[in-house]
């Protein structure tokens, strides 16, 4: 029987404008580790990748297969995130999802098979797939419209940080124990984290959760019909643009310390260690980017401007670097070129996500992002099986790493062209909220 803790559900302590912003602070941290759990999960298989292929005798491309079936899964679970938030408590679906991921990373503990591990992984990402919007839901609670550029950057940082604490803890322990040591200590850590969630929680007064009561009336926020939040010309651009953004982040997770290991001579401790460089690059772009973008927004600049127009171009400049990846022989500079194209490319993640929440109304906020990164995660279905493809063609592995590289800087840059020219969530909000006095 699941405990009544878990089943009651939580209620807001204050109206909005008057909750504690150390409780907000304090909650998003903690939706941050789960987020960081999330990517440490990711992280792991990138980390472990040479070490399957050697045990287990399988090509590149099956690995990229494996990575990109996860996402697969990852995507089809995203679309149940409305669902889920709708059915239970932010409380409950966030530590089930939590206990499953933890479960999916022990069958290959116990019998690693090319069949289990597809099996694991795609267990994996079908409980993850909902949990992004849920998360950013759980997280967009507690902050108003307007200043959920820097949380969701905390979010959206959680990559980086998975890579910059996790990788080279997870890389020791598989080099130092096995591989098999780097799959337990992330379920070990997701079952932690369960113990404080359960214990702290409590929903925020800006986003209504299932059976919560708020001030606002819901005869006061009709419900707007799906099919026109999802096709206004902000979500097809931005969803766009994050799938391609999302595919250069899969495949760093996934294919990144292979590259560094066989593409670039670096032993496989040094390039499980070394996922960290672009994951500094890209907390630094997240964080300060996504300051910036708050400041601005309450200076009264657009939002077009800020969420949309900003992000873009530092994801066409991002494109631009990485197109010149296969020129280079230096290792370092290799690295270099890695680090900065991804770093400066991701801070649109968390930007696209805020301006996304701000053309539907609160109550669909879940369903709105869950749909939209579930479309992000196609990207991940894309790009690491792709790169694997790449690699077992090219004449040697460091230039097939490379031209991928390149094919994701170039498909990332035009798409955040098409964003310049149709994107404006003012404009969108705008539409979606006369829409909404209509019913």
């Amino acid at each position: 029987m699941v405990p009544s803790k878990l089943t009651s559900p939580p209620s807001a302590t204050a109206e909005p404008g008057t909750e504690s912003r150390r409780k907000a602070w304090s909650l998003t941290a903690l939706l941050v580790v789960l987020y960081v759990v999330n990517y440490g999960d990711k992280a792991a298989f990138g980390i472990i990748a040479q070490s399957l292929k050697d045990e287990l005798g399988i090509s590149a491309a099956q690995i990229g297969l494996v990575g990109s079936l996860f996402f697969f899964a990852f995507t089809i679970g995203g679309f149940f995130a409305g669902a889920l938030n709708k059915w239970l408590s932010l409380r409950t679906v966030l530590i089930v999802l939590a206990l499953v991921w933890a479960l999916a990373m022990l069958p290959m503990v116990f019998a690693a098979t090319f069949g289990v591990l597809l099996a694991s992984r795609m267990l994996l990402g079908l409980a993850e797939g909902p949990s992004s919007a849920l998360i950013h839901t759980a997280t967009y609670s507690w902050h108003t419209p307007e200043k959920r550029g820097f949380p969701g950057a905390l979010l959206a940082s959680a990559a980086s940080v998975a890579k910059i604490a996790l990788a080279p803890l997870l890389a020791y322990f598989s080099v130092t124990f096995g591989w098999r040591s780097a799959l337990i200590t992330m379920a070990v850590i997701g079952v932690v984290w369960c113990f404080f969630w359960t214990r702290y929680w409590e929903v925020g007064p800006y986003i209504p959760a299932k059976a919560v009561k708020h001030a606002l009336d819901p005869d006061e926020e009709p419900r707007v019909p799906w099919r026109k939040i999802l096709l206004t010309r902000t979500f097809i651009s931005g969803a766009l643009l994050v799938a391609s953004i999302y595919a250069l982040v899969t495949v760093v997770l996934t294919w990144l310390p292979s590259y560094f290991e066989v593409g670039l001579g670096y032993s496989r401790l040094q390039s499980g260690s070394m996922l960290a460089f672009p994951s500094i690059a890209g907390l630094i772009s997240l964080i300060g980017g996504t300051l910036l973008s708050d400041r601005l927004l309450a200076k009264g600049w657009s939002s077009r401007v800020v969420r949309i127009v900003a992000p873009s171009i530092c994801v066409v400049f991002g494109g631009g670097i990485l197109f010149f990846l296969p020129s280079i022989s230096s290792s370092p500079s290799a690295v270099a070129i890695v680090s900065i194209g991804y770093g400066v490319g991701v801070v649109v993640l968390p930007l696209c996500n805020a301006a996304v929440s701000e053309i539907c109304p609160p109550r669909q906020t879940a369903g709105t992002l869950g749909v939209f990164l579930a479309l992000m995660a196609v990207g991940g279905l894309v790009g690491p099986y792709v790169t694997g493809l790449i690699v077992d063609a090219a004449a040697t592995p460091g230039l097939g790493y490379a031209t991928a590289f390149q094919a994701l800087g170039v498909a990332s840059a035009v798409c955040a062209i098409i964003t310049l020219i149709f994107a404006d969530p003012e404009r969108d909000k705008a539409r979606v909220r006369g829409l909404a006095g209509q019913h």
